[in-house]
């Protein structure tokens, strides 16, 4: 956790220097630390601690691409809060895949590294710690500990058979484990600084649960995608097998589940982040999660579970032999889909047309929401031509 109103109250002079000082202490811990993890890693690696069927240079290369994938995506942000914390563009799979495919050595080994180039990354939150002790928590629980749990993201390999669950699984442990530990920074190092100190574990539960929830359910999905393309079981990466054709009606039922589920996670998104939002001041205020209608929120997520669930029951009891075609339904799904997007298109032009925005920042939000619809409905009228 990163609290950008750290320091509003540290007006005292004991408070400024502890400030000032602690900038300075970050960047020592952070270099002293630095240099002997790499030292340590390069040591064991020399010795031949990681015994692994490859050669050692075609790992450390596949796991140096890995890594440079894996820091790109996290400087993709599609969501980032005011106090820290982001949702990336699965920034955890790539390292999450090499623990899946060369073991939890080897993945903790990558993990780590990442850990290093977050921290490297995150250079300027070690400022916000009011001391030493909170400067050596960030560094090794908000950074090292937090990114290098990723590495046993491929502990459920020997237990399910379909590469696909096993990549779930292991995403959602480590998750799990990552979100723990910074509910512990939340908790430790905050309280009483930037954080209410009553009910301060709720608060830095809920904090952390705002990020790490939408972040795990990213990874879940490009983790589920890519087993479907890629096989990484194997010493050689292949295509992976073509996957049995589902009947119409199980597809359909599937679609439902899937849009039912989006749904609710978009309603229960809005209803507890509208209320995060200071009516006064229009900032983030962690205390407002009281105000949240909890039993709303659960009543929909637990409805939308149920539902989802109902549909995919019926998906997987629908024989495969079934003769119900609906391909004329699926092929108007498309322009469904252009159509919704050019009337909210249309919708957001208007809205800022009324109010007079015509800024320039409007003018190109409005530009560029009027080029995807064009380009939406250019791509659908050549995909129908060339079915027809």
């Amino acid at each position: 956790m990163r609290f950008g109103f750290l320091f509003k109250n540290l007006h005292k002079s004991w408070g400024l220097f502890i400030y000032q000082k602690s900038r300075f202490q970050a960047r020592i811990i952070l270099m002293i630390t630095s240099v002997i993890s790499v030292k340590i890693l390069i040591t064991k690696l020399l010795k031949g601690v990681f015994t692994l069927k490859s050669n050692k240079p075609m790992l450390l290369a596949e796991s140096g691409i890995m890594l440079a994938f894996a820091s790109i995506l996290s400087i993709i942000e599609i969501a980032q809060l005011p106090y820290g914390g982001s949702i990336t563009a699965f920034s955890m799979l790539p390292i999450i895949i090499i623990a899946y495919r060369r073991g939890a050595g080897w993945g903790l080994f990558s993990a780590l590294a990442f850990s290093l180039v977050q921290m490297l990354m995150g250079l300027n939150n070690l400022s916000y710690a009011t001391s030493t002790s909170a400067v050596v928590a960030i560094i090794f629980l908000d950074y090292i500990a937090a990114f290098t749990v990723l590495g046993l993201g491929g502990i459920f390999r020997r237990f399910f058979k379909k590469q696909a669950a096993g990549l779930t699984a292991g995403t959602i442990f480590v998750c799990i484990l990552r979100y723990a530990i910074h509910v512990i920074v939340g908790y430790v190092v905050w309280t009483k600084i930037s954080i209410p100190e009553t009910n301060a574990l709720i608060y830095s539960f809920v904090y952390n649960a705002t990020y790490m929830v939408p972040e795990t359910l990213v990874t879940v999905v490009a983790a589920i995608y890519f087993s479907r393309v890629l096989d990484i079981r194997g010493e050689t990466i292949t295509r992976a097998p073509a996957r049995e054709k589902a009947p119409d009606l199980a597809v359909l039922f599937t679609g439902i589940a899937k849009s039912i589920f989006a749904a609710a996670m978009i309603a229960d998104i809005a209803l507890v982040f509208s209320k995060l939002q200071s009516g006064d001041t229009g900032e983030f205020d962690i205390t407002n999660i009281a105000n949240v209608n909890w039993p709303l929120v659960a009543g929909i997520s637990i409805g939308a579970i149920l539902l989802a669930g109902l549909f995919y029951i019926q998906a997987k009891r629908v024989p495969h032999d079934s003769t119900v075609e609906l391909k004329g339904l699926f092929g108007n799904i498309p322009v469904v889909i252009v159509l919704a997007f050019a009337a909210a298109a249309a919708a957001f032009i208007i809205y800022n047309v009324s109010k007079g925005n015509t800024d320039t920042m409007s003018a190109i939000k409005m530009s560029v929401a009027a080029i995807a619809v064009i380009a939406a409905v250019i791509w659908l009228a050549i995909s129908r031509r060339k079915r027809k």
